[in-house]
């Protein structure tokens, strides 16, 4: 982060600053709505034309054919099983929608929209020039960054996480009461270079935060990401994404029908759970650790961190047969205990009685008046 990297304390690794020195600190403050983190982890993709959002409407699973200027909500691509291939946030200004993705998937989504393209009147750039910034719209913080935000359009690029609820269109499957989701505010503002830099000046270190906040807040928040939650057999279910970046009731897209069929018949291969864990040893397993009931391997870790309330918390890809009891994740031949809270259920889905033909060898000779015809 250019406006950012070089202040004094910031321990990054790359373009990512990890933390100011105070991680826990930084994360309360994040939360209260009083820090601010950049984020060198992301990178903004701008769609202009004139077809920009009834194009990207056709071939992705979010309905943003009638976005108006100053609307926020998220995207995903889709392969032809349904299974999940890039992501991303979406504002859009009235002359350019913003694609807010994760930097190690934003040049194959922007090469992926390009090949798309065809005839529609879009193009695609990666603004690699540009700057992020997060934070909780919940204190004073937020008016500060918004007034920052790079504005080209005459509306300021402060992008807002649909993930405080149900999306129009969509559908939770995780049944807890409360969703730890609705409180997480999170924005993200995008910055012109000298906008970070002046920014940057601006705040004092109190004001600040890194990656290691902003994630802990996320994975408290169940909230997952493109960089963490997907691999190869990602289906947006399995980590209730349907919430916030899926249309069920739009057209036609690339990998609908898997979509459809595993929300209506139920029961996705794998379900994301919330792990939290043991704190008692000092170091926290990783991303990838494998997890445990009894000897059977079910899953793994997906993301991890410290929070400043809850201790060591986790999120964790499991087998739809893994138990929704206790269970243990082992890293480095250590095993850790860690207590399980349900987000997807194994039963997720089944939402609509779907008439089911008969086999054949069970086929009664004549129709059964009770029946619709379907057997």
């Amino acid at each position: 982060m250019r406006g950012f990297g070089g202040l004094s304390g910031a321990i990054s690794d790359g373009e990512v600053i990890a933390h100011f020195g105070d991680a826990f600190r930084e994360q309360r403050r994040l939360a209260d709505g009083a820090a601010l983190a950049p984020l060198g982890d992301r990178t903004v993709i701008e769609v202009a034309g004139p077809e920009r959002l009834t194009w990207l409407d056709s071939i992705t699973s979010q309905a943003v054919g009638r976005l108006a200027p100053g609307e926020s909500t998220e995207l995903l691509v889709l392969d032809p099983q349904g299974r999940v291939e890039h992501a991303a946030g979406v504002f859009d200004d009235g002359a350019s929608t913003w694609l807010i993705a994760d930097a190690g998937d934003a040049e194959a989504l922007a090469a992926w929209l390009t090949r798309m393209k065809f005839r529609a009147q879009a193009t695609v750039d990666v603004r690699a020039d540009l700057e992020l910034v997060g934070f909780l719209d919940a204190g004073s913080i937020a008016a500060t960054a918004s007034a920052a935000a790079f504005a080209p359009n005459g509306v300021p690029l402060v992008w807002a996480d649909p993930w405080q609820r149900i999306s129009a269109g969509g559908h939770q499957y995780s049944e807890v009461a409360e969703h730890p989701g609705a409180d997480y505010a999170w924005r993200v503002a995008v910055l012109t270079a000298a906008g970070a830099e002046d920014l940057a000046a601006a705040l004092d270190r109190d004001a600040l935060a890194g990656i290691l906040a902003a994630e802990a807040l996320r994975i408290a928040a169940w909230r997952p990401r493109w960089a963490a939650e997907v691999d190869d057999r990602s289906l947006p279910h399995e980590s209730d994404w349907i919430r916030s970046a899926v249309h069920l009731n739009k057209g036609c897209y690339r990998g609908q029908e898997t979509v459809a069929k595993v929300h209506n018949l139920g029961h996705p291969p794998r379900r994301l759970a919330a792990l939290h864990l043991d704190g008692s040893d000092a170091v926290l397993p990783q991303p990838g650790d494998p997890v445990f009931a009894g000897d059977e391997e079910v899953g793994r870790l997906t993301s991890v961190a410290r929070h400043h309330e809850d201790g060591p918390i986790a999120l964790a890809i499991l087998s739809r047969r893994a138990p929704v009891g206790d269970l243990v994740v082992r890293s480095d031949g250590v095993d850790i205990a860690a207590s399980q809270q349900v987000i997807v259920p194994a039963d997720a889905g089944a939402t609509a009685d779907i008439p089911r033909l008969t086999r054949l060898s069970r086929r009664p000779s004549a129709p059964d008046p009770r029946s619709s015809g379907v057997g």
